[in-house]
């Protein structure tokens, strides 16, 4: 069965209940009786703790080698460790570690606020947004007010000889933008905190927040000598953003995007949207169960040790059902993205006239 895209209210009438739809509801019931959907508490407290305690070797061997330029390595992998830890924001903001929302709550807030400069709350509501609606035009935030046009109705909105110029060669230039993520996600984090007139627990953010932002800096300046010190914040912070960019890329771009009003069944948009990376255990731990793709999406709460055992269900219900799954090697996602950037880019500076263009594949 293959799924369709519509942009018309069908007229009343008397309907059957849509087999794709259904299977949803038999797919979930499959993966609570093989207790997939089970907190897995043991885990998450393991990773945690080897990364506090490379964390903390880092940091001594900052303190150890001192004013040397092999302090570089040290940036670059706390950049990999916020990163690391990141992920964990994440899983904690899905309820994927406890069984209370609360304790899921706090745990994301102090991870993304202390570890990753970033505030919570703008997080949630942006990450919540992209979950119900990925890869809808004028719905996913992560396709939208971007230097990178994501789809061909924005390529074509860019106008002026540079604007379509780099848009034409975006492809190629992701990758070196995504080391700007982290800068990026900091600003837009500081400025929804002080501009938001309503912020979750602005008071527990802002604070923490503030210290985070301006400890490294500080710590920087008063033990390295300024050309280096500079070097080392560049490279932490360009390591942590691009490590993170170059983890949540391979999900969904270069997957089909939909017209703002399309209508597709919950099963069949998340699936059809998403893109899984194979590796087996140790791409979960490079990436921190984001090659795990469809399943997350399907099962956001869904603890990370699960995900690899939803995949085989998954992919069951898909081949029954018609729904492709995508599912390709990091490296090949790498080069779908670029590729499929360059040909959006093409549209740059002409006259954009009907939003199904903008879905990349046939459903």
């Amino acid at each position: 069965m293959t799924p369709t895209i519509t942009s018309e209210r069908p007229k009343s009438r008397v309907v059957k209940a849509n087999p794709v739809v259904q299977s949803y509801s038999e797919l979930l019931k499959s993966v609570k009786a093989a207790g997939l959907l089970e907190r897995r508490v043991g885990f998450y407290v393991t990773v945690f703790s080897s990364l506090v305690l490379l964390m903390t070797a880092t940091w001594f061997g900052f303190a150890l080698i001192g004013d040397s330029w092999f302090q570089l390595l040290i940036a670059a992998a706390l950049g990999v460790l916020c990163t690391q830890l990141s992920f964990l924001a994440h899983e904690a903001g899905h309820r994927q570690i406890f069984a209370s929302r609360r304790a899921n709550d706090w745990a994301a807030r102090l991870l993304a606020t202390s570890v990753a400069g970033m505030s919570y709350s703008w997080w949630e509501q942006k990450h919540g947004a992209h979950h119900n609606h990925p890869n809808v035009i004028s719905k996913d935030p992560d396709i939208m007010d971007s230097p990178i046009a994501f789809h061909v109705e924005e390529s074509a909105s860019r106008q002026g000889r540079l604007s379509s110029f780099l848009t034409r060669k975006q492809g190629w230039l992701f990758f070196p933008l995504l080391l700007l993520v982290g800068l990026g996600l900091q600003i837009d984090s500081v400025k929804f905190v002080f501009r938001r007139a309503k912020v979750t627990h602005r008071w527990v953010e802002l604070p923490i927040l503030v210290v985070r932002l301006s400890i490294l800096p500080f710590l920087a300046f008063s033990f390295l000598p300024l050309g280096m010190a500079f070097a080392f914040l560049s490279v932490q912070l360009a390591v942590f953003g691009f490590y993170m960019g170059a983890s949540f890329a391979p999900n969904h771009k270069g997957m089909p995007v939909l017209p703002t009003n399309s209508r597709v069944d919950f099963l069949s948009r998340q699936v059809l949207t998403s893109r899984n990376i194979s590796g087996g255990r140790f791409m979960d731990i490079l990436l921190g169960g984001l090659n795990r793709q469809v399943e997350h999406h399907l099962f956001p709460d869904m603890a990370r040790p699960q995900l690899h055992r939803a995949s085989a269900i998954v992919r069951q219900y898909c081949d029954k059902h018609g729904i492709p799954f995508t599912e390709t090697t990091l490296l090949q996602s790498y080069g779908i993205i670029v590729r499929y950037l360059n040909e959006v880019g093409l549209a740059a500076g002409r006259h954009f006239e009907c939003p199904m263009a903008t879905v990349t594949r046939r459903y």
